[in-house]
């Protein structure tokens, strides 16, 4: 057991690390032209030196470090795989504003300091050499998917509110447009009701017809930024009643209603799937604490039966 302690003690540094890192890599709650007025209301001249000190310590240093990073990295990465995690990126709704170059810095940082750190812890403990490289290949590649796996969860997680909130947000563009609006200032007005990922998607779409973008091209490229099959779907149908000429209340509702169905359906799925699902944690963590609670006082007489009846 004393032998494997160097490396619980490595891998427990290692996701200390990454939890210290994504704490840095949160989004500030302090409002940066609040706090730089707040600067300029103190009449203070302030140094270079001061003013570099008063930023963030992941403004300071660790923007510029993974810059760097995927600076270097950017320039080996196949073209395609960039293009690719571009459209990851866009699916995920461009978290924290990062582009394909920033995540590659970001993974290679996180890559960095998963090996290199443990390695070090390990080099303190005198570990050996073959088992120093294999930790520190294997927690740098770690380190180097856990962005990507983190990114796949975003996802998906986006990809479901998306899909959770079309119903209603189709509900209220029938409403709106059999009012009397416009299509445009019907999905204008789902983003002022709501604030989630389909508003958001809304929103953009908005402001790119606004700078002249076709409204076709924008709402397949809404479609392509979720890759949702519903939302597809809503916007196919919505591109051919503009082609055709038909009236596009009448499309909303046979679209919402359709929707409602769907999600309707989706609820019996996972209810049909719950039994199935809960069978595993009934079967290894629910059924053996009811045989120990119910057989348990019983084996000890059920011992003494056997062993005085002479069976054993």
């Amino acid at each position: 057991m004393l032998t494997f302690l160097p490396f619980f003690l490595a891998l427990a540094l290692g996701g200390s690390i990454i939890l210290i890192f994504l704490g840095l890599a949160s989004p500030q709650t302090v409002d940066p032209v609040q706090a730089r007025l707040g600067q300029f209301a103190t009449r203070q001249v302030m140094t270079l030196e001061e003013i570099e000190l008063g930023e963030p310590f992941s403004e300071r240093v660790i923007k510029p470090l993974v810059q760097g990073i995927a600076a270097f990295i950017g320039r080996l990465a196949p073209r395609h795989n960039v293009e690719s995690l571009r459209h990851r990126l866009e699916l995920a709704g461009n978290p924290y504003n990062w582009g394909p170059t920033e995540f590659l810095g970001v993974r290679g940082l996180s890559a960095l300091i998963c090996g290199a750190l443990p390695l070090g812890l390990l080099l303190l403990a005198q570990a050996p050499f073959y088992n120093l490289v294999l930790f520190a290949a294997l927690l740098g590649a770690l380190g180097f998917y856990l962005p990507l796996i983190w990114l796949m969860r975003k996802i998906k997680r986006r990809q479901g509110e998306i899909l959770k909130a079309l119903p209603d947000a189709l509900d209220l563009l029938t409403i709106t447009v059999e009012a009397g609006l416009g299509f445009d200032a019907a999905m204008k007005m789902v983003t002022e009701k709501w604030d989630n990922e389909l508003s958001w998607a809304f929103a953009r779409t908005i402001a790119e017809i606004r700078m002249g973008k076709g409204r076709k091209a924008a709402l397949r490229d809404m479609a392509d930024r979720a890759e949702v099959a519903e939302l597809t779907s809503f916007v196919a149908a919505i591109i051919q009643a503009d082609q055709l000429g038909v009236s596009i209340a009448r499309v909303l509702r046979i679209q919402s209603e359709q929707m409602r169905i769907r999600r309707r359906q989706r609820a019996e799925e996972l209810a049909q799937q719950a039994p199935i699902k809960m069978m595993i944690p009934l079967t290894f963590l629910i059924f053996p604490s009811i045989l120990v609670v119910l057989l348990g006082p019983a084996i000890p007489k059920l011992r003494d039966v056997f062993v005085t009846g002479g069976i054993f």
